[in-house]
């Protein structure tokens, strides 16, 4: 998350002044949070006033020794977890590599680099309501970092802060989560017209490879390898696809009457 304004200017003592502003700057993210969270917007809107009257009524407490976004999307993500409990019928698990990797299929997708980029892009406009309905689908605990991660925006060490979660079990999480989020891609993407040749290295090669390439996403760094194989290209590829539609739906705004009923609502503390 880009906080450069956290450092450019000082933060109000007042708490009205203070919230105002973080409505400006986070409401619209934490709109898209509430949204891919909770998958109601009637359910996204309660999470954001919610959020925002706990912050109001804890200003005067906070230190300031993180940044303001963090500590905002610390109580967010306590606000979700109380609004959502485990689901009946949520699923517990999302899939061993095994069943998320094509290891085992004869046609595997096309690196999207060689097709059209007008395929490309429909493929991304398309995916957008269902990658929706997939992040909804996860189980909570991959749901929450997933988000916080590739759509809100926040580094592992932020979403460690937020939610009280070990930086090895957020990434664990967020990186088996776009896994299953792949899948989506993968199966929209057209198929290769052979079966791709057998590696010619072991399978854990592969898998250091995706564990590598997963760090880079983190990082949000280019990722390089001299040695791939077609199976590794055709995963990171939808990878990549993945991470752009997942950044199509951070473009929330906070809805129309939502922000003057926040700020009426805070007036009112």
């Amino acid at each position: 998350m880009d906080d450069q304004q956290d450092i450019e200017q000082p933060w109000p003592s007042d708490p009205r002044e203070a919230m105002a502003r973080l409505v400006e700057e986070q409401g619209g993210l934490l709109f898209s949070l509430g949204m891919r969270f909770c998958g109601d917007s009637d359910e996204a809107e309660d999470l954001v006033q919610e959020t925002f009257i706990q912050a109001y009524r804890s200003w005067d407490s906070f230190e300031h020794r993180s940044k303001v976004s963090t500590w905002l999307f610390s109580i967010a993500s306590r606000v979700c977890q109380r609004m959502h409990r485990k689901r009946a019928g949520e699923p517990d698990h999302i899939g061993s590599l095994q069943e998320l990797l094509p290891f085992g299929e004869p046609l595997i997708a096309q690196v999207a680099s060689d097709l059209e980029e007008e395929v490309v892009k429909q493929i991304r406009n398309e995916s957008v309501a269902e990658m929706e309905a997939a992040i909804a689908a996860l189980p909570l605990e991959f749901r929450m970092p997933l988000v916080l991660k590739d759509i809100v925006g926040m580094t592992v060490p932020e979403i460690s802060e937020a939610t009280g979660i070990e930086q090895g079990t957020i990434k664990s999480r967020v990186h088996r989560a776009r896994l299953k989020l792949r899948l989506l891609i993968d199966d929209r993407l057209p198929r290769t017209k052979e079966a791709p040749p057998a590696a010619a290295y072991p399978i854990q090669v592969c898998l250091d490879l995706l564990a590598a390439k997963q760090s880079s996403l983190d990082r949000e760094s280019e990722f390089r390898s001299e040695v791939i194989c077609q199976r590794c290209q055709s995963v990171f590829s939808s990878l990549d696809l993945t991470q752009d539609v997942c950044s199509d739906l951070a473009n929330g705004k906070v809805p129309d009457g939502l922000q003057e009923r926040l700020l009426t609502a805070l007036g009112e503390l």
